[in-house]
């Protein structure tokens, strides 16, 4: 009895210190040496960054550039600001103002580039974590450096880019239009899609990265948090960072790191400076020094590679690598000691056929049970509490303790399955499932996903726990927990950050590796009696999470209910009407929409541009106001031979913050250039906008009060209408409207358009 609760702390002890040790526990304070980093004094610019919403155009957007080129000075750093048109490849076209310094190295090889951005989310996000985080960790990373007075063999180049939030702008321009780019031997990156939790290192190449994961290791972060599985799947999201742009024009290699965790308050108004994890702040120091001391000095002409590396962290040992070439050796010897131990077990007589074919029945039930039950309820819980839909993120405000149920009751579904399908033959032909089981998921990322081969590392500590089962009629069953250790390590952790990083909608796939997880354990957990118990435990606490989810349901001051609301004026028309993308309406919103809401069927033709494609839900007419409409000039109209020439421009009245351009998919055109950018043609047809999925050609993001220059070239014979939307960001300022404020329990919702006035015009060319 005692040896079985000592494995069992020693398994509870694995899983704590599998995620303690994500993190850093203690926070650099101000007194910090002036030649380390202090998360202290970083916190003092991350103060002053995120006072306001700062996205590229407003006034907050040039306070904190001047800010930030006042702190590279103070630091006696030359500063420079590059500008430039960019037209990203979801057509979105800005004119970001970069930030750059550089810190001459004593030779001439490839410079080390810092990258963050400082612009935010437009436009209510006062941008503390995404990503003030990261260049605040640069500013002080470079003041503790710059401290030591030792002058790096790389040049140090300084990179707070611009217009990352409207599609990677600044990174486009620097990267396409500045000389020093072509200089650049190694990027590394700082980002966040949260407000907290560790902070993932994923590699950016489009070739091998061996020699990159070599020289991370020699490095030697304190607290390093990757694995090969994590970009993996990055690669198939269509999430990019300002170091995509590096990569895939110029083949230019880097290290991202981002925190992913408290997803709900991504592109909020709470991302702010109070909400941001001290520890996480602390835990992108703790990256940045090392690297920033190991890169600045080592040959960044060496680091391309051909081969790729398997590789993920631990405690203790921190970064493992090996190469790919391993994968299929490794592999192959697992399920040659499989079936070796099969054959030595059946000799032994400690293993027999019917026994193990019953040990098959509760690891599948199990297995099958936990992942549809989850994937039910889930879809059960929304139904239930239909207000989570207003949470685009995916991750609702007590997405943690839904984790935290859906374990407890895997685990139950474990244990009860184990009792109700009891063996009474020996405890280790229960083991042979889930190795079986193992070895067929190993043999399938070998084949399909490479980057989760690691999962071979456990199945031979599985291989270790078959061969003292089989050896000992009763084996220590302390070693056989400590033999687990491993397993816990490198699974546990994403359990949790499976659905914190893809959304909850993914809970079943942690669900799935519980009892993955489970099966490899019951080595241990075999021996275990009450299993009928233990179910009953982990249902209370499952329980006890599902019932403090349900009270953490209610949106409140401290998790407010994401809201929408625009006020849309046809120019043409001469109608307006209130407008949302929220599905359940609420206080605020009622008022402007009313009980019985129209369907906003008039307004879907043209989706205007967001992060997950979302629609206008509802509208409602509305009192026609004096809003200006644009000035809208045709100042040039030409046709020559079987082609139109126009030049449109569009000069904004009331200070546009964003622009709109739609027209019906079917129209061809030959050409188009906004503000003296160039779409990129189709190369079959040479058209551009060709085969686009929707109406909308393009967004402007308007800074500097510029106007909207269109010069585009259409078929002769070709009716064309252009749809110009103009937004600005003052419908709870307008003195026409004078709108109330949302209700303290409410922000707007991100990812779309908001708070907006917008002004819908038309234009025809017979």
């Amino acid at each position: 009895m005692l040896k079985r609760s000592i494995a069992i702390l020693i398994i509870c002890f694995a899983v704590y210190w599998s995620f303690s040790a994500l993190l850093p526990s203690k926070i650099s304070t101000i007194e910090a040496p002036e030649t380390s980093f202090s998360s202290h004094r970083a916190l003092v610019q991350l103060k002053e960054i995120s006072k306001k919403p700062h996205f590229l155009g407003n006034q907050a957007h040039q306070e904190v550039r001047d800010y930030i080129v006042k702190e590279l000075e103070k630091l006696g750093l030359e500063t420079q600001i590059q500008e430039g048109y960019s037209l990203s490849k979801w057509g979105n076209l800005s004119k970001p103002k970069n930030i750059i310094a550089r810190i001459k190295g004593s030779d001439t090889s490839k410079a080390l580039l810092l990258l963050s951005h400082y612009d935010s989310n437009p436009h209510s996000s006062l941008g503390a974590s995404d990503a003030g985080s990261g260049v605040v960790t640069i500013l002080e990373a470079i003041r503790a450096f710059l401290a030591e007075n030792k002058t790096p063999k790389n040049d140090i180049i300084i990179l707070i880019s611009d217009g990352e939030e409207l599609g990677l702008n600044g990174a486009d321009i620097f990267v396409n239009k500045h000389p020093w780019a072509k200089e650049v031997g190694l990027v590394l990156n700082f980002e966040a899609r949260g407000s907290g939790g560790p902070s993932y290192m994923l590699i950016e190449t489009n070739q091998g990265n061996a020699n990159l994961m070599k020289e991370f290791v020699k490095a030697n972060p304190e607290f390093p948090v990757a694995n090969s599985l994590a970009y993996s799947i990055y690669k198939m999201l269509p999430n990019d960072t300002d170091l995509t742009r590096f990569r895939t024009d110029k083949d230019i290699d880097g290290f991202n790191f981002a925190f992913i965790d408290d997803h709900f308050d991504y592109h909020t108004a709470l991302d702010t400076y109070a909400r941001l994890d001290r520890n996480t702040l602390e835990h992108q120091g703790s990256y940045i020094m090392p690297l920033l001391h190991h890169f600045s000095n080592a040959n960044l002409n060496n680091i391309k590679s051909t081969e790729d590396y398997i590789y993920f962290t631990v405690p203790a040992f921190k970064t493992v690598i090996y190469p790919f070439s391993w994968i299929w050796p490794m592999f192959i010897l697992a399920v040659i000691g499989f079936i070796g131990l099969l054959i030595y077990g059946f000799k032994k007589n400690s293993l027999s056929v019917s026994a193990i074919l019953k040990g098959f029945i509760p690891f599948f039930t199990s297995l099958i049970v936990s992942a549809m039950f989850t994937f039910l309820a889930w879809q059960a819980i929304q139904f239930i509490y239909p207000q989570y839909q207003e949470m685009l993120h995916g991750f609702t405000y007590n997405g943690h303790a839904y984790i935290a149920a859906f374990t407890c009751l895997a685990l139950a579904i474990c244990f009860y399955s184990y009792h109700i399908f009891k063996n009474n033959e020996k405890p280790v032909n229960l083991l042979v499932a889930p190795l079986f089981f193992w070895l067929l998921i190993c043999l399938v990322v070998a084949l399909q996903l490479k980057g989760a081969s690691f999962f071979i590392i456990p199945v031979y500590f599985g291989l270790i726990s078959l061969f003292l089962m089989i050896r000992q009629q009763k084996p220590s069953v302390i070693l056989l927990a400590l033999l687990g250790i491993p397993l816990l390590f490198i699974l546990a952790p994403l359990v949790k950050m499976l659905p914190v990083g893809l959304g909850l909608k993914m809970v079943f796939v942690s669900a799935i590796f519980v009892v993955l997880i489970f099966g490899l354990l019951i080595s241990v957990l075999g021996f275990l009696k009450h299993k009928k118990r233990w179910a009953y435990c982990f249902v209370l606490l499952g329980s006890i999470f599902l019932i403090k989810a349900h009270f953490q349901s209610k949106f409140t001051k401290e998790t407010p209910k994401p809201n929408s609301l625009l006020y849309i004026l046809d120019t043409n028309e001469n109608t307006a009407v209130w407008a949302t993308y929220d599905t359940i309406l609420d206080a605020w919103t009622t008022s402007f929409l009313t009980d019985n809401p129209d369907q906003a069927s008039a307004l879907l033709k043209n989706t205007i541009a967001s992060k997950y494609k979302t629609n206008f839900t509802f509208t409602k007419k509305a009192a026609v106001k004096n809003i200006a409409k644009p000035k809208i000039e045709i100042t040039h109209d030409t046709i020559i031979g079987n082609n139109r020439q126009l030049a449109i421009c569009v000069t904004s009245q009331r200070n546009a913050a964003r622009y709109e351009v739609f027209s019906d998919s079917t129209t061809v055109f030959n050409s188009f250039v906004i503000n003296g950018v160039s779409a990129i043609p189709e190369e079959t047809t040479g058209t551009v906008f060709n085969k686009r999925p929707s109406n909308r050609l393009f967004s402007y993001y308007v800074s500097d009060k510029e106007p909207l220059d269109m010069i585009l070239t259409v078929p002769a014979t070709q009716k064309t209408e252009l749809q110009i939307y103009e937004a600005t960001y003052d419908l709870l300022t307008n003195k026409e409207l004078n709108l109330p404020q949302r209700e303290a329990e409410m922000i707007p919702k991100p990812f779309v358009l908001n708070d907006a006035i917008v002004t819908k015009s038309r234009i025809s060319i017979q």
